[in-house]
């Protein structure tokens, strides 16, 4: 399997956490949104919307989109329950990431670290923050009664949350006015198999 991304995207290493904690053979592929890399021939061959991550299974049928490729790869593990109200749960809390969460979090971090937050830029940034704060006090009302977001153990509703919210500092977001989410972050960083943000 070849995943496509740049492991500094929160998008990209979802992907990346969950092949290493399922120990699944990969080859990671380097790719450079803002030069452009996305866009190329090549690339929008596999992947039209250009965009990543995007990962090239094995018999050459690609799956992009983050919360897409987790289930796929989740799927018959213990990183996705069985259970059908559960399941409806795990994507309950993607879509809340994705609509709710990643719009402000991930948004105000890419302007921060990615672009180094240019003043024509900064109106925006601080425009995410009210939103992302809404979305962390959401999940700090969950993770207060519950130890994960679905079960009792980790799922892919974790692992999709847990990739922007952990390096949500770096958008302005601080964590520590949020306990319940700072000893959940700390669960899953001591969970066998978890590798961080780096190659």
């Amino acid at each position: 399997m070849k995943i496509y991304g740049d492991i500094q995207s929160g998008n990209c290493y979802k992907i990346k956490l969950l092949a290493d904690l399922m120990n699944l053979g990969y080859q990671w592929i380097h790719v450079d949104i803002l030069a452009g890399e996305t866009h190329t021939a090549d690339f929008l061959s596999k992947n039209p919307n250009g965009k990543i991550p995007m990962i090239v299974l094995d018999d050459g049928r690609v799956l992009s989109e983050s919360n897409a490729i987790l289930n796929y790869l989740a799927n018959d593990s213990k990183f996705l329950p069985d259970d059908k109200y559960q399941r409806a749960l795990v994507l309950q809390w993607q879509f809340f990431e994705q609509y709710s969460h990643e719009p402000f979090i991930a948004v105000a971090r890419y302007i921060n670290k990615y672009l180094g937050l240019p003043e024509e830029r900064r109106a925006e940034y601080e425009s995410k923050q009210a939103g992302g704060h809404k979305a962390l006090k959401v999940m700090e009302q969950q993770l207060g009664t519950t130890t994960f977001f679905v079960g009792d153990d980790l799922t892919i509703a974790d692992i999709s949350l847990y990739a922007y919210t952990h390096v949500a500092g770096e958008g302005g977001f601080e964590l520590s006015n949020y306990p319940a989410i700072s000893a959940w972050i700390k669960r899953i960083e001591s969970y066998p198999g978890y590798t961080g943000m780096s190659l």
